[in-house]
C-alpha cells in the first residue's frame, strides 16, 4: 500500500492511490480510548473516492466511535488516519474539517432557537465547491417549504435532512453518517437513500454506520461488519447473497 509522500513531516496534497481508485479514508491500527476504556483494538480499512462504504454490528460495537475516532472526538487515539492524502493523528476536529469531512452524529445538531435556512447557512465553508442552497432545496423539498420554521418545529426526519443538507452546503465532499435512517419513517428513509445515491453519482465518498441493513444493503459497494471494537469480516457488495447467513450471526438479524 502506499504512503504519502512526506514533505517537512508533512503529507504532500497527492491523493494516495489505491488500486484504480484515489483513497480518501486509510486506517491502519486504530485504537481509541474513553478515560480507562479501550474501545477501538488496532481497526485497518479503506474508503476510496466515491465509494459507499457501510460499518455494520451490534450496538456498542465500536461502529459510532470509529467515525467520532476519524473526526479526532475521542478521548485517546494512536494509530495512523490518512484524509485526503493528509496524516491527521495530531489535527484537531475543525482542521479535519478542513479536508473536506462532514461529520453528521446521531444527536443531529439542530439549533432549536434558528429556522431552517438560518441552520442551513450556519456553519463555514470548508471548500468552495459545496452543494448550492438552490440544489439542496431540490433535493430536499421540504425543507424549502419549512425554510423559515424554527427547529424546534421540525420531525426527525426533517432534522435529518437538515443535518445532512447543512453538511452539504459546507463543500465537504467526504461524509461520516451516523445512524441516519434511525426511529424515521419508511417514506424518509426511502428519500435519504435516493439522496445518498445521488451523491455518490456527484462523487461524494460516505461512510455510513447504519443499523438499517435493508436500506444499506442496495446502495453501498462494501460493508465492515464490526464486533468488540474490531473489524472481523469485509463483505463487497456482490458477496452479500453468499454471506447472509454469516452476516445474520454477526448482526443477530
Amino acid at each position: 500500500m502506499n504512503h504519502p509522500v512526506q514533505i517537512n513531516g508533512q503529507p504532500s496534497t497527492n491523493e494516495v492511490s489505491h488500486g484504480n481508485h484515489r483513497e480518501k479514508i486509510r486506517i491502519n491500527n486504530l485504537h481509541a480510548f474513553y478515560g480507562e476504556s479501550h474501545i477501538l483494538h488496532g481497526i485497518d480499512m479503506t474508503v476510496n473516492q466515491g465509494e459507499l462504504v457501510t460499518l455494520l454490528g451490534r450496538n456498542g460495537s465500536g461502529r459510532s466511535t470509529t467515525l467520532k475516532a476519524i473526526m479526532n472526538m475521542v478521548g485517546e487515539r494512536s494509530g495512523q488516519i490518512v484524509i485526503n492524502g493528509h496524516e491527521t493523528m495530531d489535527m484537531p476536529a475543525h482542521k479535519i474539517a478542513h479536508l473536506g469531512m462532514g461529520f453528521c452524529p446521531e444527536e443531529r445538531g439542530i439549533f432549536s432557537s434558528l429556522n431552517v435556512e438560518e441552520n442551513l447557512m450556519l456553519p463555514p465553508n470548508v471548500r468552495s465547491d459545496g452543494v448550492s442552497v438552490e440544489e439542496i432545496y431540490d433535493m430536499f423539498p421540504n425543507l424549502y417549504e419549512r425554510r423559515t420554521s424554527q427547529g424546534t418545529r421540525l420531525s426527525g426526519g426533517e432534522q435529518q435532512m437538515l443535518a445532512l443538507a447543512r453538511i452539504l452546503r459546507t463543500g465537504a465532499n467526504i461524509l461520516l453518517l451516523d445512524e441516519i435512517t434511525e426511529g424515521l419513517a419508511p417514506v424518509i428513509v426511502q428519500k435519504l437513500g435516493e439522496v445518498l445515491s445521488q451523491l455518490k453519482e456527484r462523487g461524494l465518498t460516505i461512510l455510513l454506520v447504519e443499523q438499517n441493513f435493508r436500506f444499506a444493503a442496495p446502495i453501498a459497494d462494501r460493508h465492515y461488519v464490526m464486533e468488540h471494537g474490531h473489524i472481523v469480516e469485509e463483505v463487497l457488495a456482490h458477496e452479500l447473497d453468499a454471506k447472509t447467513e454469516l452476516l445474520n450471526t454477526y448482526l443477530g438479524v
